[in-house]
């Protein structure tokens, strides 16, 4: 006990035994130190120290952690609408001088911060373009092989099925239906291949929800498997409208790698080249992380007023009117989400089949890389 007093009288102020706010050890050896109430005047709050969360961490109390998070969470809000505004009114004061302000910082994205990919294609790619020129989408292209698509199911189709089949018929003007029957796909994809068909779509079902789609390029291949989400039908969807038969327009976004654009050329041989615009309807694949948006819709364009504010220091006022051509939208559906899970080469074959590409668990280690 005396040895004990001895070294406790030694001890620095605030480090005896008996002090509240003595520092403690954590399991893995680190100090932790107590954070009082009025410790968060002096904790530092903004991008060039720790993160709220990493402040209060040490905190074993979880009221007291979720009272000084939440103190420290409003101060650093408050500290971020302060120099808004502040630099709002230095690029109002140099727009009034005549100057140019100096320009945004960029926000960080998942998109911008991407990681390069090795087979991102440019607009003069050579190597490229003399592939596609001899793909199997090439006579597509060239307009020499119109599209003709077969659509089936899985075996026992529930209603919800038929009622999204009937809406991917008005998407896909050269589709038509033929039912499953019984048959297995390499028989299918033959009776297909023969009766002059270009393309193949297979929708897959579980516990009465679409989950996904096959889509075999005919007679060569490739075949692509996805994984079908967030599935919208068009009488679902507020205010939308009906589709009409004129062939629609297509847009394809952010296919940049060598994989990214031979799936957009497997979706392109899907529709004609040779679109409508007087039906003013267009299809959509959108490419997002991986993720690719299928949207259906009709615009329109239109001529409104549109009124801009007086430029600041003017003595005029009120604010100017000026014509401006607007365009609107009105989505027909149905509205639904792929995820590419295997391309494989040649037609359907799940037992000698060789793939192209191939999803793994391990390529989503990076949430900033991607493959399309």
């Amino acid at each position: 006990l005396l040895h004990i007093s001895l070294i406790e009288s030694m001890a620095p102020p605030g480090q005896g035994r008996g002090d509240k706010s003595s520092a403690s050890k954590s399991p893995g050896g680190f100090k932790r130190k107590r954070v009082d109430d009025d410790d968060d005047d002096r904790i530092i709050v903004g991008p060039s120290g720790p993160s709220i969360g990493q402040q209060t961490s040490m905190i074993r109390n979880k009221l007291a952690r979720s009272e000084l998070y939440d103190k420290l969470r409003t101060k650093a809000k408050k500290t971020k609408k302060v120099e808004r505004v502040k630099r709002q009114k230095a690029d109002e004061a140099m727009i009034a001088q005549g100057l140019e302000p100096p320009p945004r910082k960029q926000q960080k994205t998942i998109e911008n911060t991407r990681v390069k990919d090795e087979t991102m294609v440019t607009g003069d790619d050579e190597e490229v373009a003399a592939d596609e020129e001899e793909d199997e989408f090439a006579e597509h292209f060239a307009s020499v092989r119109p599209p003709k698509v077969l659509i089936t199911t899985c075996y026992k189709p529930t209603k919800g099925m038929y009622t999204f089949l009937s809406e991917m018929l008005e998407l896909l003007p050269c589709a038509e239906y033929y039912k499953r029957s019984g048959f297995p796909l390499k028989k299918i994809v033959k009776y297909a291949s023969n009766r002059g068909y270009t393309d193949m779509l297979v929708f897959n079902e579980d516990h009465k929800t679409v989950n996904g789609m096959l889509m075999v390029h005919l007679p060569d291949g490739p075949t692509a498997r996805f994984r079908l989400s967030s599935l919208i039908l068009g009488k679902d969807i507020k205010g939308h409208g009906r589709a009409t038969d004129h062939k629609p327009e297509l847009v394809l976004n952010n296919f940049g790698t060598r994989l990214g654009r031979r799936v957009g050329r497997c979706f392109a041989s899907l529709f004609p080249q040779d679109p409508q615009f007087r039906g003013r309807r267009v299809v959509t694949f959108h490419n997002q992380r991986d993720f690719i948006f299928v949207r259906h819709h009709r615009y329109i364009f239109e001529e409104r007023d549109k009124r801009t504010a007086a430029a600041p220091g003017s003595e005029d006022k009120k604010p100017k009117v000026e014509k401006a051509v607007i365009a609107r939208l009105q989505e027909l559906g149905p509205r639904f989400t792929l995820k590419l899970e295997s391309m494989q080469k040649g037609t359907f074959d799940s037992k000698a089949g060789e793939f192209e590409w191939l999803a793994k668990p391990d390529q989503d280690a990076s949430r900033r890389k991607f493959s399309l």
